[in-house]
């Protein structure tokens, strides 16, 4: 599944082909309850249409008031804007408790780069796109999994593809399940199954398979703080070599399939057998997934990938929560080039 930035992207690039003028807005900041995160993209066409979204609406409608009226029409470079600086401002665009958003707002020229991320990003690369706002330039490199959006008031750098992961241990039809929730939220998808009957009737199209074993598996993927594993194999000579590694790295969510009964004992045997301590045996989620009284495969795969998420927002609301500190240290943000 291509992620909303990449299909705003898409867009953008068809629009441009079309003949249209196009102006690209990314949201670098926020504070209070502002509705879309840093990074969200919006693309509004000179004729009013527009793809993706940086408010949810509200701030959507002035800005395609303004192209329409022209104000946008001799921009040449990049610029800010901001809005709900005030309470009332706030208010006016329906931002909710006094939410702020602090937008780059750039006229779309040279669709070169555009055509280099989605084709880097179709062979799950991880690009970084520095966008300086003093010219318009564009520079673009391979990223790290560990970087994040960046905004010093000149540059902007934004990233594209598959920044989360998620292996999964076992290629039943639950993992298939999983794994294809997974994609739409945009995860870079692997599968550890060396049983070969296993893998046959897999044709999942974007998942990585690996096939080797489970503990030199996840060894080999350097897990990180983007990274997720479950074990789903029912079966403790694969689940626990997998987890025995994974409990030990970085990963920012383990789990594995079973009852609780079943949890108990599988941490017995991690701590007995393999001298597995307690502080890594408490990162086990498990019984994996969210209480949803779940049955069937599908719902069963709801529930993981809802607690996966829950676990990652949290631990990304976190970092951004310390950026956003920062910035305000950094920077004047009432002072933007443009404000509304």
């Amino acid at each position: 599944m291509e992620s909303l930035d990449l299909r705003v992207l898409s867009d953008v690039l068809a629009w441009k082909q079309a003949g249209h003028g196009v102006t690209l807005v990314t949201v670098v900041e926020t504070w209070g309850s502002a509705p879309r995160p840093p990074g969200a993209l919006l693309a509004v066409r000179d004729d009013g249409g527009v793809s993706g979204s940086v408010s949810g609406g509200c701030v959507e409608d002035d800005l395609i008031a303004r192209i329409r009226a022209g104000e946008y029409a001799n921009l040449k470079h990049p610029s800010m804007v901001a809005y709900g600086v005030t309470k009332e401002e706030a208010t006016r665009f329906g931002l909710p408790c006094g939410g702020t958003l602090r937008l780059v707002q750039e006229p779309v020229f040279d669709t070169h780069w555009i055509e280099q991320v989605l084709q880097r990003t179709s062979a799950h690369q991880l690009v970084a796109r520095t966008l300086t706002l003093r010219d318009g330039s564009v520079q673009l490199r391979d990223a790290q999994r560990s970087e994040a959006l960046a905004f010093d008031g000149s540059t902007l750098t934004t990233l594209f593809g598959p920044r989360w992961r998620l292996l999964l241990i076992g290629a039943g039809q639950l993992s298939q399940s999983v794994a294809q929730m997974a994609q739409m939220l945009d995860f870079d998808v692997l599968v550890c199954e060396p049983r070969k009957e296993y893998t046959a009737g897999w044709s999942l199209p974007g998942v990585t398979h690996l096939a080797g074993m489970p503990d030199d598996e996840v060894l080999a993927i350097q897990p990180d703080a983007h990274t997720a594993i479950v074990a789903l194999t029912h079966d403790p000579k694969l689940d626990d070599m997998a987890l025995l590694t994974a409990l030990n790295s970085s990963a920012f969510y383990v789990g594995a399939l079973g009852s609780r009964r079943n949890q108990q004992a599988r941490k017995q045997r991690l701590a007995e057998h393999f001298d597995l301590r307690e502080p890594a045996l408490a990162r086990l989620h498990g019984p994996v997934g969210l209480r949803l009284d779940a049955k069937t495969p599908a719902e069963i795969a709801v529930s993981i990938i809802a607690e996966i998420v829950q676990v990652k927002n949290k631990g990304a609301s976190d970092a951004m929560l310390t950026l956003s500190a920062e910035a305000h240290a950094r920077t004047d943000w009432r002072s933007p080039v443009c404000a509304v």
